[in-house]
């Protein structure tokens, strides 16, 4: 399994301190491991998971999907417009 990060993703993570990105990678992992730990979305976004963790007391979510063998990580950030977000970026593509 190939892990891809989307521009979004990866402009996100760059903003993360060292702390910040190893939890993340934890995370990432974690989904490797166990991909369907993350809880499927209906409608607009079907097909796309949303695994959510603390970072600093802040609830993130991390969304991602399956590219036939492939994982590939869409967006990260707080629920705050989080889906709102997430609809226009996957429109936009």
């Amino acid at each position: 399994m190939k892990i891809i990060q989307s521009r979004s993703f990866k402009q996100k993570v760059k903003k993360f301190g060292k702390q910040d990105k190893k939890v993340l990678d934890k995370q990432v992992i974690e989904i490797a491991k166990t991909p369907y730990i993350g809880t499927e979305k209906k409608g607009d976004l079907r097909g796309v998971f949303i695994h959510k963790f603390k970072l600093k007391n802040i609830e993130y979510l991390l969304s991602y999907r399956f590219i036939r063998d492939d994982l590939e990580l869409i967006m990260i950030g707080p629920h705050e417009n989080y889906y709102k977000d997430l609809k226009n970026y996957l429109k936009a593509r």
